[in-house]
């Protein structure tokens, strides 16, 4: 369903990703939110962070060339130019830049995963590794296709957020696996099936709290973390829950799928 929601409808692509315009100014103890409340009823898509300190701000605007960014670097001189000290420099980012940095992201996302692949692949058996990857690529396209649906603007943030899951699924499956492994030098005689329904259970608990911590903290920079951050912190919270899900019925049963047999010792 994830890979026809994104195929059909497609994902809501920031500014980063569909070019625009990129105006960086010097304001005069102005905070975001106030400039976020002039400009964001005149434009379209507005995104706004700070660089280096409070003080310098940088402006991202959509629009598809280079005259529309003229007229709209003039319209956001006039907006708020009594909150500026000085408007530093402003330029267009092609289509074709950030088209470019769309695959960038995907490629980190793809080297991500494979660098994983070989990792669990050294320190555990091939069958190991198979089943984390099919793991993480469950929660990339899950997470997505949630983007998708519910229309959340997909930004470099979001890619930062994606990688960040990973990382944490990761976490999770390798527990699960340590305690597999463990189990198969203790339980020699037990069915596959049986251990690695004692190993899941074994580690449930821990599996559990470290995720509700853990969303916890990502509720709360959802809703007190301003508008910047909740893209990404709705991204972490909806992978955090699907690669809670993932770890215990995805990886571990694809040891069986790939027809995992421990090996025997000498």
């Amino acid at each position: 369903m994830s890979v026809v929601f994104m195929f059909f409808k497609g994902l809501n692509l920031g500014i980063d990703f569909k070019g625009g315009t990129l105006i960086e100014i010097n304001t005069k103890n102005t905070s975001i939110g106030e400039l976020r409340n002039i400009l964001s009823p005149n434009f379209n898509e507005v995104s706004l962070q700070e660089f280096g300190n409070e003080e310098t701000i940088i402006i991202r605007l959509q629009n598809e060339n280079n005259q529309e960014s003229i007229e709209t670097v003039n319209k956001v001189k006039s907006l708020i130019n009594d909150k500026v000290k000085e408007f530093r420099r402003s330029e267009f980012v092609g289509p074709t830049v950030s088209s470019e940095l769309l695959f960038k992201g995907f490629q980190a996302v793809s080297f991500a995963l494979l660098a994983i692949l070989i990792y669990i692949w050294f320190r555990f058996e091939w069958q190991f590794g198979f089943g984390a990857v099919v793991a993480l690529t469950h929660d990339v396209f899950i997470t997505l296709g949630i983007l998708s649906i519910l229309n959340v603007e997909f930004s470099l943030a979001t890619i930062a957020a994606i990688l960040t899951i990973a990382g944490y699924s990761i976490n999770d499956t390798v527990v699960i696996f340590d305690r597999v492994r463990e189990n198969l030098r203790k339980y020699k005689k037990l069915e596959l099936v049986d251990l690695f329904n004692l190993s899941i259970n074994n580690t449930l608990s821990r599996t559990i709290m470290t995720s509700l911590t853990t969303l916890l903290a990502l509720i709360s920079l959802f809703i007190f973390g301003g508008e910047v951050i909740k893209p990404f912190a709705l991204t972490m919270i909806i992978g955090v829950i699907i690669g809670t899900y993932s770890s215990v019925y995805i990886a571990v049963p694809t040891l069986l799928i790939f027809k995992f047999r421990p090996q025997e010792d000498d």
